[in-house]
């Protein structure tokens, strides 16, 4: 049996970030469990987002959109989190760890958009739109006209199919109804400075962070060659598989990637 001492030790600060149109409500499963084995948890909404008051019209910049995660990432304890966004984007999690890399045990991105150093981080997002069909590209998601201070532009609001045949196709039919009905417009903000600066994440900090990328072998939206080349473009991440989930991995495997997020837990102290 571990002594007590062992035991706490093992015990961590995860962070869950969730992906583009969702909210924090989408880690209820994944968030209950990691509670039940004893790990701190802060589940949150980015600006615009779950049950955050701002509409997205409101939020000017991709700064102010990540500034939740920000703000708990630099009060958390050095090497206290462990940080895993679904479905990309968002690329908040890359800005946390430039700007608190000794914050962060390991990044774990979640299927998700992870850029690399030397390149734009909206570099990623490109890349995803090129290599995916546009007739299966949005379907039946909604473009949102939008006007805040960077100028007028367009919001995504995800529909009902796409929801069912990219995101959950995989998962249980009472997650795949709770994002109908929680879904929110999001911003990916393309023109944002942030997301062009090829300068803005650099090895001495962002870099440095441990990467960990979990490939959902049966993602509808994101195939597996996406996200192994977001691998290969950032030598040293280590990698996780997860077979049978889909896009919304929280959902389709939520016992899985808990005993991935574990893992990654009880390597990286």
């Amino acid at each position: 049996m571990e002594s007590s001492s062992s035991s706490k030790k093992k015990k961590k600060h995860f962070v869950l970030v969730h992906g583009l149109c969702h909210g924090a409500w989408c880690w209820y499963r994944v968030a209950a469990a990691l509670r039940s084995e004893g790990h701190r948890l802060t589940a949150l909404d980015l600006a615009a987002a779950g049950v955050h008051p701002a509409r997205v019209d409101e939020v000017g910049s991709f700064e102010e959109y990540s500034r939740p995660l920000l703000d708990a990432v630099a009060a958390a304890a050095p090497g206290g989190g462990g940080g895993a966004p679904p479905p990309p984007p968002p690329l908040s999690l890359a800005l946390a760890m430039e700007r608190f890399p000794e914050k962060i045990a390991a990044a774990v991105f979640d299927a998700a958009a992870m850029p690399c150093v030397g390149k734009p981080m909206g570099v990623t997002t490109e890349e995803f739109m090129r290599r995916t069909a546009p007739e299966g590209l949005l379907m039946d998601c909604e473009m949102v006209a939008i006007n805040n201070r960077q100028g007028a532009g367009v919001a995504i609001n995800m529909g009902p199919n796409f929801l069912a045949h990219k995101y959950y196709q995989q998962s249980p039919a009472e997650d795949l109804a709770l994002a109908k009905m929680l879904v929110r417009p999001g911003n990916q903000f393309m023109d944002d400075p942030v997301m062009k600066d090829a300068g803005l994440l650099t090895n001495g900090n962002y870099g440095s962070v441990k990467k960990v990328y979990v490939v959902a072998m049966a993602d509808g939206s994101s195939t597996e060659e996406m996200q192994r080349w977001m691998v290969d473009m950032s030598p040293g991440t280590d990698v996780e598989e997860i077979a049978g989930a889909d896009h919304a991995v929280m959902s389709s495997k939520p016992r899985e990637l808990c005993d991935v997020l574990n893992k990654i837990a009880n390597k990286y102290e």
